[in-house]
């Protein structure tokens, strides 16, 4: 999988900017607040039309322009792809690929993947559950599309679910239907945690294996998945696991009605981690705090190139400017082959591919 250039018009703040890239690791230099992140920005959003900042499109559109453009040619399964992305204000955006308008975003998953690694990608280990439930949402849509149906029913059913909850109390009759939902989230709940479970089983695997590596041996990263509690085996069979969400929403019934929201189901679910038998959330330094972060990452880069056989694009934005040089030198051991994009104020040192160096300042190619 190899994004061959990128063209941005209106977005962020590229006016009107081209740029080819190489195959191996391509390095964003720039000083701050000249476009590096925006560039890598544009970048993810190939893979789902969503953005890792913002929480619409008009966030991503310069701010005197009603529209913004994202177009790039991808290489991918053997075929080439020019991908469009039209992003509008006020109006819904419009994503294409050869020319022909897609139906939904999740189809662009299907020839784009990326793994980003962030700042606030600290919060994995640090922040609540709803981080990682997002992390872990987010790689298991782009490999598997049925995850990513089984979730959003879950969603659209939880939330009507919610709503009858709040309501019930006005609307006593809410009540006869309250069953219907609860049978159909078991269902589409019971697919959700096994997809969750297994992706996490293999992850847990890799990442422990990474921290181990990047710390010198001086650090085991332990990664469980908790899901339901009456589940007991997450990685049994679907029908085993409708049952055991079945048996979750009996015995906290009466506990919904008087909270008037959803107590039971995989929304709830967490990756919980540790560091040497601690939790890492609560007793993790911040140097471990990154390091285990990172090794998520790299983790779930290392299981989509072991599921599909192809790496995914990795985005590494401003990173390894926090670790020392032994760390540094791993990394970049770490992410031969496939495509990387690292941006940092400077040039990282270490051993790695031979790439390109493309400098910015203020959304342009600075020669």
């Amino acid at each position: 999988m190899r994004l061959q250039s990128i063209s941005l018009d209106g977005f962020r703040n590229y006016e009107d900017f081209s740029v080819d890239f190489v195959p191996g690791v391509n390095v964003i230099c720039g000083e701050n607040a000249q476009g590096k992140t925006n560039l890598l920005e544009a970048i993810g959003f190939l893979s789902g039309a969503k953005s890792h900042r913002a929480r619409g499109d008009k966030e991503l559109i310069s701010f005197h322009r009603d529209r913004g453009t994202i177009a790039a040619q991808v290489e991918s399964r053997d075929r080439d792809f020019l991908i469009e992305a039209q992003l509008f204000r006020g109006v819904r955006r419009k994503l294409f690929v050869n020319h022909v308008k897609l139906k939904t975003a999740g189809e662009l998953s299907g020839i784009v993947q990326t793994v980003l690694f962030c700042p606030e990608d600290l919060a994995l280990i640090k922040s609540g559950a709803a981080e990682r439930r997002s992390f872990l949402d987010h790689a298991i849509c782009q490999l598997r599309p049925r995850y990513a149906e089984a979730l959003a029913q879950y969603h659209k059913l939880l939330d009507h679910k919610t709503r009858i909850l709040r309501d019930w109390e006005k609307n006593p009759g809410l009540l006869h239907v309250l069953e219907d939902f609860n049978e159909a989230m078991a269902r589409a709940g019971a697919l959700v945690i096994h997809y969750r479970a297994h992706f996490v089983r293999k992850l847990a695997e890799r990442a422990s294996e990474i921290q181990r590596e990047f710390s010198g041996g001086r650090e085991e990263l332990e990664i469980s998945y908790q899901t339901v509690s009456t589940v007991q085996d997450p990685l049994g069979p679907t029908v085993e696991l409708c049952e055991a969400i079945r048996r979750h929403q009996e015995s906290h019934a009466r506990a919904e009605m008087e909270a008037r929201s959803c107590l039971s189901g995989p929304h709830k679910d967490d990756l919980l981690a540790k560091i040497n038998g601690q939790p890492a959330r609560q007793f993790a330094s911040q140097g471990q705090t990154r390091t285990a972060a990172l090794s998520l990452k790299l983790a779930e880069r290392e299981l989509f190139q072991d599921d599909t056989g192809q790496w995914p694009i990795l985005l590494l934005d401003d990173v390894l400017s926090e670790l020392d040089a032994r760390r540094q030198d791993f990394v970049l051991r770490r992410i031969a082959g496939g495509q990387v994009f690292i941006t940092g104020c400077e040039v990282p040192q270490g051993e790695f591919e031979e790439g390109k160096i493309i400098r910015i300042r203020g959304g342009k190619l600075e020669v």
